[in-house]
C-alpha cells in the first residue's frame, strides 16, 4: 500500500509544527517547563504567538503533551520495528529483549537531552498535577502495549514464566530507565562501576532480569 503523497501545504504545516516543538525543547531546558513562557517559543522557533495558538490551542501544556507523544509513541514504534525484523522473530527470548534492551539504551542516549526533560517534566506533573496523571499514563502505556504482544509470544513458546506480561512489560522498561538515571547522574561517586559500552549494559540489565543475582550452580 503506497503512503500518501502530502501537500506542499501539509508539508509547510508540519515543518512549523517542528519548528515550536523544537523551540519548546531548548526553552523548556533552559528555563523549565513552570519558567517558560508561550511568548519565549514563539521567539525562539521565529513565529507569532498567535500562529503557536494556532497550531496548540491550549499552549504550552498542550505542546508538552505534544512531546510525550511523540517520546512514548517513538518508544512505541521502536519496540515494534524490532520484534517484526525476521531476525529477531528467529531468536530466544533472552536473545530478542536483550537486543532489544541494547536498542533502547542507544535510543535514549542518542536524545539524552530531551529524555531526561520529558522524564523530569512527567514526574513532576505526577506529583503535582494529579488531574494530568491518568493522560500521562495513556501516553506512557503506548510502550507497555507495544511489549505485551512478544512478551505473550515468549510465554506461549516457553521460553517466559508465565508471569502477567503488562508487569514483565513495566519491569523491562523500569530497568532500562533505572540503569540510563544512574549512568547519566552527576552525583554518584566517581569510584562506581560503569559499563564500557551500552552492549555491556544491556547484558547486565538482561541478566539481571532473566538470570537474576543469585550466584549459578
Amino acid at each position: 500500500m503506497e503512503t500518501p503523497t502530502l501537500s506542499r501545504r501539509d508539508r509547510e504545516r508540519l515543518m512549523r509544527r517542528r519548528a515550536m516543538l523544537d523551540a519548546a525543547l531548548v526553552v523548556f531546558a533552559q528555563k523549565g517547563y513552570e519558567g517558560a513562557t508561550l511568548d519565549a517559543i514563539a521567539e525562539r522557533a521565529e513565529f507569532g504567538k498567535g500562529t503557536i495558538y494556532n497550531y496548540f490551542p491550549d499552549g504550552k501544556e498542550e505542546i508538552l503533551f505534544a512531546l510525550f507523544d511523540e517520546m512514548f509513541g517513538g518508544i512505541a514504534t521502536l519496540i515494534q520495528t524490532h520484534f517484526e525484523e525476521e531476525a529477531h522473530q528467529s531468536q530466544h527470548a533472552r536473545e530478542a529483549f536483550r537486543d532489544l534492551i541494547a536498542r533502547l539504551l542507544n535510543h535514549f542516549t542518542e536524545n539524552r537531552e530531551t529524555f531526561f526533560l520529558l522524564i523530569k517534566e512527567a514526574q513532576r506533573l505526577m506529583l503535582t498535577q494529579h488531574d494530568h496523571v491518568a493522560t500521562l499514563h495513556r501516553r506512557r502505556d503506548r510502550t507497555i502495549d507495544a511489549l505485551v504482544a512478544p512478551i505473550e509470544h515468549a510465554i506461549e513458546k516457553g521460553e517466559l514464566r508465565a508471569f502477567p506480561p503488562q508487569v514483565i512489560a513495566h519491569m523491562l522498561m523500569g530497568n532500562v530507565k533505572g540503569y540510563l538515571m544512574y549512568a547519566h547522574s552527576e552525583c554518584h561517586p566517581e569510584d562506581t562501576h560503569e559499563f564500557a559500552s551500552l552492549d555491556e549494559a544491556a547484558e547486565f540489565i538482561t541478566s539481571i532480569l532473566f538470570d537474576g543475582l543469585l550466584p549459578r550452580d
